[in-house]
């Protein structure tokens, strides 16, 4: 550890941060008295999601689930449809899981130390330290990606904040930066900092520790993040099948990312698709191009609309129209199932 931040790190001035975070705060569902559990999804929900589109799925999920013990009765394919537009499904899939953990490890509660809860499923440092800080008030560092954008710049950081070591030191200085007394404050409102003045674009004019912020000079040119990985693109043809009264859907392998989500048959733009699934299609109607992005990939997704005899197809299932509207859909192919509905070209 550079000895020159930490003794930096002892000039924060953390009443003035505690003053700007009572004044500015947001109201936040999560926020006020919170349960571990509350705390827990919430901060789920928040891992590259924002806050304005976690607000309404985190209302819905705890009326859907106010208790871990209710999460983990309830079947993974309800779990799924109540997370269904957030993406990162693992996410969903790993809260199911803990919850079946804990109550049978925990009487579906969460434990208050950092060894316990390392063994929920799905729980990493960050999500660890907030639980501990924000549920339980404990002195313990939760940093997320404003934590560490506040902080490369405060300690003027210049290796790439996406490198371990550098995040082994961010968590080390944030650590120091906390005192004895209420430290989750300090804690939420460092977290606070970054998402409203210390963001992509700093407001270094108004936030309340720029007299003593190394980096206030060039903020604009930190945090140094590692070149990114180039995305990749996909072009594929989508055929939305029907018989009249039902459609033909596959569902998405284990393992996979959009495993327990349901998609429509797609394939490469050079594939025969009868030819593919053994089925005499009518052509319909071209429906309009649809784009989605998950991890590494942006997918072009070009739908058409067709009319088939019912014959069962390995891999695929016939469902009902009334049956889909309870189903999680991939975000694409859930659009163009917004589309079949807003044109009134199915009755589903």
């Amino acid at each position: 550890m550079d000895l020159e931040k930490l003794s930096h790190a002892q000039s924060f001035d953390r009443e003035r941060l505690r003053q700007w975070f009572f004044l500015n705060r947001r109201p936040l569902p999560w926020r006020e008295n919170p349960s571990p559990y509350e705390v827990w999804v919430s901060e789920v929900m928040l891992q590259q999601t924002q806050v304005s589109v976690v607000v309404p799925y985190f209302k819905r999920w705890m009326t859907l689930f106010p208790t871990i013990s209710a999460l983990a009765a309830a079947p993974l394919e309800k779990v799924i449809k109540a997370w269904e537009g957030l993406g990162y499904y693992s996410r969903a899939r790993n809260l199911h899981e803990g919850a079946r953990y804990l109550t049978e490890h925990h009487g579906g509660e969460l434990p208050d130390t950092y060894e316990d809860l390392k063994n929920v499923k799905g729980l990493g440092p960050y999500t660890i330290g907030a639980i501990l800080s924000f549920a339980f008030k404990q002195k313990a560092a939760a940093v997320d990606g404003n934590v560490f954008r506040v902080l490369a710049r405060y300690f003027a950081i210049e290796e790439p904040i996406d490198k371990s070591f550098v995040q082994k030191e961010i968590r080390t200085l944030t650590a120091a930066l906390l005192p004895d007394d209420e430290p989750w404050i300090i804690m939420e409102g460092l977290i606070e900092l970054g998402a409203l003045v210390c963001q992509k674009k700093a407001q270094c004019e108004i936030c309340p520790l720029k007299m003593s912020c190394l980096g206030r000079c060039k903020a604009a040119l930190l945090p140094i993040k590692s070149k990114r990985e180039k995305t990749i693109h996909l072009h594929r043809t989508v055929a939305v099948i029907h018989t009249g009264q039902e459609l033909l859907l596959r569902k998405g392998e284990a393992g996979k990312v959009m495993a327990d989500l349901h998609e429509f048959p797609y394939f490469d733009r050079d594939v025969n698709i009868e030819e593919a699934l053994g089925l005499s299609l009518k052509p319909q109607r071209a429906l309009p191009e649809v784009t989605h992005g998950f991890t590494k990939y942006k997918a072009f997704l070009y739908p058409h609309l067709y009319l088939a005899a019912r014959k069962e197809i390995e891999g695929h299932s016939w469902v009902p129209f009334q049956e889909v509207k309870e189903m999680p859909f991939s975000s694409g192919h859930r659009r163009i199932l917004f589309l079949l509905r807003n044109n009134q070209l199915l009755n589903i």
